[in-house]
């Protein structure tokens, strides 16, 4: 039953993969195909909203696969809570995931991260002027680069097949 939640969530990674791997190849058309500046921002940008949506799914995907592992079968956490409630503090993947919560710059923090950025409208921007200019504070938000969701989706992938292979085991 949990190898079922695992192919779902690896299917999640695919996709997200998918959607982020044209963003750092070149493109090779002509000239004259090739979309206009404000076409390939959008474009770009439905890509990376749409990898972190599935980066997003996937974790909650990873939740329910654990409450698989341990037999809770109806049960669908959405929250590592969730997760801590139904099936307690005891087990390894438990620790395992509070620590990653706990640790800055983990996959499950950068999600955290990217979670709260994509679940809100984007800050307005001050204008820069001789006035203001030391005073102006750049509040990036978490990265949102190809590199560094590839980075965290890899470190999701890696975690989900390890907890596959260690329960496929038994």
């Amino acid at each position: 039953m949990a190898s079922q939640w695992h192919s779902l969530v690896s299917q999640k990674l695919f996709l997200a993969r998918t959607l982020l791997q044209p963003l750092d190849r070149p493109t090779d058309e002509a000239q004259e195909q090739r979309p206009n500046e404000a076409e390939q921002a959008l474009r770009r940008e439905a890509a990376i909203q749409g990898a972190i949506e599935l980066l997003l799914r996937s974790r909650k995907l990873l939740l329910v696969m654990v409450a698989r592992l341990y037999q809770r079968k109806s049960e669908e956490p959405s929250t590592l809570d969730e997760l801590v409630a139904l099936i307690g503090p005891e087990p390894s993947e438990v620790g395992r995931l509070k620590e990653l919560e706990q640790r800055s710059g983990s996959w499950w923090n950068h999600l955290e991260q990217l979670e709260r950025a994509q679940s809100r409208p984007p800050a307005t921007k001050k204008t820069v002027s001789e006035e203001n200019i030391i005073a102006v504070s750049a509040d990036s938000g978490p990265d949102r680069s190809s590199a560094a969701l590839m980075k965290t989706l890899t470190a999701v992938k890696h975690f989900a097949d390890d907890l596959e292979e260690q329960h496929s085991e038994w």
